[in-house]
């Protein structure tokens, strides 16, 4: 594509408003960045679109979240499935309403049903909408838990997961032959609105939602039970958890929420914060100082679009400590078994989900207590597909699914991570633990008497600008054709290439037994496994370190001395 002509077209498009334009007319002696922003469309994959916000084909703005929309209905008209219906929803930041309503009025203007959320929900409420529904398709505007600069578009399918690989290809061949400005049909939603063919869905939608989510209590008799002294620090950091994730408390019977008001108002400016991200300890400044004010001993918090979250819990010294990812999955899913098991309740055939970057705690835990665990790819739409391939060969029983990256489901009426039903469960199995006389820190110190000391750590390398794809490619290149044979004497004994779907043990090769993915592994003959993954969302390359070792101290010596040569010969 030829990037400058391209810009040009853009500078004289009637379509583009003159508050773009002057944007673009910003930039025209900064050629790299027309370069980025023209080369070459923002890439349409399983995770939809993602990018920050500003004219231009490698942007989030409303032309290029319109022509994604258009290859959708192409989709969905050449299923002959236009009746059913697309349901969408969105999230606080900024534009996101605006790119809702351009989504809305491009499928109306195909002659699609539509259901269009009447304000901001949380992304599990998508992925539950769709199913309840019964759409064909869903839309959600979000970009997580990314900076401000970002917005993203999700589109999912029937099953309420994320799209599969092989409909993502199809609506992106169709993109790629649609012009941007002259393919596309789209109407103004007041337009749908008054012909019927657009639908608002709110409150009814989201009472169906909550008792689906409260349906999943494994003890609902905890929280009562410890009402009286349980007390609760929570932040929806500015999103979407604002409203629901608090009307869920008060109906498990939490008394004593403190809210932290400075971030209850939801804003796509995150003025309180640099990153909206629960998994930074930064995110709970506010909270902390709150719970030590109260005192109070968790502290929860939920990105901006409510699907991922983020707990804190008071140590025996009095300072907090963060629950990470993988923690926090290993003691749900403990807590569910032990309860399921105490009360006699066990569901038949019961099985856990999580992922090939996720602690190998968890597999200890359900191999002790006979419970059959899948690991799949990084992403939940994996995990959303194990659960649907269940249901349709007719046995076992969802227990729990979750991965690294703070996203917790259970049950089946969502495909998506669910901070809601996530939330819930933290505070019932928190209560659980007061009334023992324990945080979750205690719990989690407990596991580790159990099970053995596990640490996990994900590095980032991030490769931003023009240019930036290739770099990630060339790294990925390097490390899949001279892998590394040891990691500072610690032999690979098995090297996954998640590209070519084969496992290289010795002399064996043998199949992944999983879609294909730009993903390498590295077994080391001491446990250890170290993983690299480019971002499916962002221009970065992460490094997965899964260490289990004697103690803290050790796991961390180890992790760095791993770091430091994996950083050398990756070349970043």
């Amino acid at each position: 594509m030829d990037y400058r002509k391209e810009y040009e077209r853009w500078l004289q498009e009637p379509a583009v408003t003159e508050a773009e334009k002057e944007e673009l007319r910003s930039i025209a002696n900064n050629e790299e960045e027309i370069a980025f922003r023209f080369s070459a469309p923002l890439a349409f994959g399983t995770g939809g679109l993602r990018g920050t916000m500003k004219p231009g084909l490698n942007a989030m703005n409303t032309h290029t979240v319109a022509h994604a929309t258009q290859g959708l209905a192409n989709l969905i008209l050449n299923e002959k499935r236009e009746k059913d219906g697309v349901v969408i929803s969105y999230d606080c930041r900024n534009n996101s309403l605006l790119f809702a309503q351009t989504a809305a009025g491009v499928l109306a203007a195909n002659g699609i049903r539509v259901y269009l959320f009447d304000n901001m929900r949380p992304t599990p409420e998508l992925s539950f909408a769709v199913r309840e529904l019964g759409c064909v398709a869903g839309i959600n505007i979000t970009a997580s838990h990314n900076p401000k600069q970002y917005n993203g578009y999700k589109a999912y399918w029937d099953d309420g997961g994320q799209l599969p690989p092989e409909h993502a290809d199809t609506v992106a061949a169709a993109i790629a032959k649609l012009d941007i400005f002259r393919d596309i049909r789209q109407i103004p939603v007041e337009e749908a609105l008054q012909s019927g063919i657009l639908t608002m869905v709110g409150k009814d939608l989201d009472e169906k939602y909550l008792a689906a989510v409260l349906a999943q209590a494994v003890n609902p008799q905890a929280v009562t039970a410890v009402a009286e002294d349980l007390k609760i620090v929570y932040t929806p950091l500015h999103g979407t958890g604002y409203r629901l994730v608090p009307e869920m408390m008060r109906r498990i019977g939490v008394k004593h929420l403190y809210s932290v008001e400075a971030q209850m108002e939801p804003d796509g400016n995150f003025p309180t914060l640099e990153k909206p991200n629960p998994e930074y300890p930064a995110a709970f400044t506010l909270g902390i100082e709150i719970a030590n004010r109260v005192g109070c001993d968790l502290i929860i918090a939920t990105d901006p679009d409510a699907d991922r979250v983020g707990v804190m819990t008071r140590t025996k010294s009095g300072a907090f400590r963060t629950i990470t990812g993988n923690q926090m999955g290993a003691l749900l899913a403990d807590y569910i078994i032990t309860a399921y098991q105490k009360t006699g309740t066990m569901p038949p055939e019961p099985y856990m989900v999580k992922t090939i970057v996720t602690s190998e705690m968890t597999s200890k835990i359900c191999a002790k207590n006979g419970i059959r665990l899948y690991n799949v790819l990084t992403g939940f739409k994996f995990i959303g597909e194990v659960i649907k391939k269940q249901e349709q060969a007719g046995h076992g029983t969802f227990l729990f699914g979750f991965e690294e990256s703070y996203g917790y489901l259970k049950g089946t009426y969502a495909r998506d991570k669910d901070s809601v039903v996530a939330a819930m469960l933290i505070t019932e199995m928190s209560a659980y633990y007061h009334a023992k006389g324990m945080t979750l820190s205690d719990a989690l110190d407990d596991l580790f008497r159990r099970y053995g000391f596990f640490y996990e750590v994900t590095r980032e390398v991030y490769m931003e600008g023009f240019g930036g794809a290739e770099k990630i490619s060339a790294l990925m290149d390097t490390l899949r054709n001279n892998p590394p044979k040891d990691f500072l004497g610690n032999r690979v004994v098995v090297f996954g290439d998640y590209q070519k779907q084969t496992l290289t043990e010795g002399n064996t090769v043998r199949p992944t037994g999983l879609p294909r993915s730009n993903v390498l592994s590295f077994r080391l003959e001491n446990g250890d496994t170290i993983v690299a993954r480019p971002s499916g969302t962002e221009p970065k390359v992460k490094f997965y370190y899964l260490l289990e070792g004697e103690n803290e101290t050790k796991a961390k010596a180890t992790f760095a001395a791993y770091e430091k040569f994996f950083r050398q010969i990756a070349g970043v």
